[in-house]
Formats: C-alpha cells, structure tokens, sequence
C-alpha cells in the first residue's frame, strides 16, 4: 500500500458500510483468532484517537473515520484492518514454523516499535498527512493487545527481510551504501514545464528539433502562466512530498530537454504537458534519506512479494462477514477486501495535477 512493513502493503477495493455485531464470528487465521470483541475494540480504538486514525490511515490508505454515531465505518476500512492483522498473524506464524524463533526480548521488542514508529512517521510524511501526535504517541494509544501483536508482527516482518538474499537490510550502513550507489537518484531537479495546445504539437517539435532553447519553448507556445518565466517550476528535493513524481518525469531526460508529451486536462480540454529537467543538483544523503530508505523500503517490497503471496496462499483463513471476504485479487494476490458497492474516495490524496494538471510543480 497491509502487512504493518511496508513491503506487504496490499491496495484494497470497494467502499459503503458495515456496523459491528455481537454476534460476528471474528477473524481466523492458521488457528490463531481474533475475537470479534477484540476486532471491534481496536476499530473503536482507531475511530475514536484522531492521532491513531491518521497513522493507521496513511499505512493502509483508507478512510477510518467513524459514520453515524460512531457505529460504523467504511467498509474497505475495515477489510483493511482485517487484512492486517491476518497478514501480521500468519508472516509471524510462518517466522516462528520455519525459523523456531521468538521476539520476546525487550531489546527485540524495543527496536521492532521503534522501526514500527519510523514506517507509521514515513507513511504520514509520504501521504502529506499532518496528524496531531506523533507516532510513538499513536501506538501507545492503541489497546495492549493490539499493540503487542504489531510489534510482534513487525519484528517477524523485519527478521524475515534479513533472511531473503534479496532485501537489503534496513541498517544506517546498508542504506548509505545504496544511496551512495545511486546518488544521482536522489539528485535536486530544477524544472520547466510547457503546456500547449493539441494544435501546436507538430510546431512545437519541430521548434525543439531546430534547436530552440526551453525557455524559448514555453514563452512561444505554453498556455500556462509560467510561459513568461520561461516555463519555470522551482526545484525540487528528495523532501519534497512531489519528488518522487518530478523523478519519474525527467528520469534518463537531459538537461533542457523536453520529456515526450503527457495528455492533460487544461480548462476542460486535452493539453500536452511536457517536463524539462533544466538543473540537477547532488543532495547530501542526511537530506536525501528518507527518499533513500522509501526506495530501499520498495526494492525490498518487491522481493518479498512472492514469500509473502506463497504465505498468504497457504494460509487457512475466516473472516466474518461483518469484516469483509477472503479471496483472490489478481493484481494483489490473497487477502480480505469488501464487496464491490459504489466507490468512494481514499483518504490518501493521489498526487494529481491542478486544473492545468501540473500541481506537482507548484
């Protein structure tokens, strides 16, 4: 997105309503139960600490607050946090079958919540989410049983990275490293952006062929009002809640060269948007790091995909009803999603453009 680590973060689908009942069977998996008291507890306990809410929203991007009276809340929320604690329960299970270890040291423990802390103040930062404690504040909030079967969770999730010659460890050293091997990732992008007119395209690639500059570009053919600046962004960092997206925008692009075009919507019609990197500037690793351990986070996601869908496949699971289904997504693999009703919005901004569509470059 989820497993509390963020490489077993499942998307899930569906929205609508689901009260709780007395009389649901709770959650079920590998033998290991959660009550539908115990279900219904941690619910009220994220529902209601508004601190809680917003880090247990980032992890999962899904909208956890209450309905009506506080007698309800979304539906995909709830299948979210049933797919949590089940995939927490069975790579915990599978850890201790596979590996016989347990976590019950205090050092274990201690750095398994505070790794928990970091990921849930990573998650906020990623999601532009500004809650109102911090996350250590967060987990201390949540109900002892709740609290003890994340950290738990956390620390089987943390041991089984290690064990996967894939992963990268998430040591300072292991880190640096990647970050020193891929320095120029985490560059300063200074950009110039062009939006023009489905009528100019052919001009305006012709105009860039023959050799006219970027700012020459914009000022000529830009709809946009950054057109008299010479289509001129700003710069953007790795702390930039935008950087990732600037990235992917002028990755492999040379300097003051306009990217292919990307169709926008520009005042209710079809422009093209085209991205031009004008300066990259090398960022120390201590303001780069969070980029850095997100992206060493997501290499690590990847390669842990297949262990964790084989665990999930193999696992022998019930959901009540009330919580959502256990199935198969074909994107996502196993887990617990909601009935298909009509859709509502996640809680998680998606990072979208204005209405010249260029809101990440502002």
């Amino acid at each position: 997105m989820r497993r509390i680590t963020v490489l077993f973060i499942i998307a899930l689908l569906g929205a609508g309503f689901f009260g709780f009942s007395n009389l649901s069977s709770g959650i079920s998996a590998n033998g290991t139960k959660v009550s539908s008291k115990a279900f219904r507890a941690e619910m009220t306990a994220i529902t209601t600490n508004t601190n809680l809410q917003c880090y247990i929203s980032a992890l999962s991007a899904r909208n956890f607050s209450a309905g009506a009276g506080n007698a309800t809340v979304p539906s995909a929320a709830t299948s979210a946090w049933a797919n949590i604690l089940i995939e927490g329960t069975t790579i915990d299970q599978y850890v201790t079958s596979h590996f016989h270890v347990n976590f019950s040291s205090t050092e274990q423990k201690a750095r398994a919540k505070s790794s928990l802390e970091a990921e849930m103040t990573q998650a906020a930062a990623s999601n532009s989410l500004s809650c109102p404690g911090t996350s250590a504040d967060a987990i201390n909030a949540m109900p002892s049983e709740m609290r003890a079967s994340l950290i738990e969770a956390q620390a089987a999730s943390l041991f089984l990275l290690n064990k996967l010659d894939t992963t990268i460890p998430m040591t300072v050293a292991n880190i640096k490293a990647y970050y020193a091997q891929h320095i120029s990732d985490y560059d300063t992008i200074c950009v110039s952006v062009a939006v023009v007119a489905p009528s100019q395209v052919s001009a305006f690639t012709a105009a860039q062929s023959n050799g006219a500059s970027v700012g020459e570009l914009a000022k000529k053919f830009s709809v946009d009002k950054s057109a008299a600046s010479g289509g001129s962004y700003g710069c953007y960092s790795p702390t930039s809640s935008n950087y990732s997206s600037v990235r992917s925008d002028t990755v492999k692009l040379p300097l003051n060269k306009y990217s292919a075009p990307q169709g926008i919507n520009y005042g209710g019609q079809t422009y093209a948007l085209y991205v031009a990197a004008t300066k990259r500037t090398p960022t120390p690793f201590a303001k780069a790091a969070n980029a850095v351990v997100s992206d060493v986070q997501n290499v690590n996601a990847t390669s842990a995909s297949t262990i964790k869908e084989n665990i999930l496949y193999a696992a022998a699971v019930s959901v009540d009803p009330a919580f959502g289904r256990w199935g198969l997504n074909q994107t996502t693999g196993p887990g617990v999603f909601a009935p298909a009703l009509p859709a509502t919005t996640s809680v998680v901004s998606p990072g979208t453009l204005s209405t010249a569509n260029t809101q990440k470059y502002q």
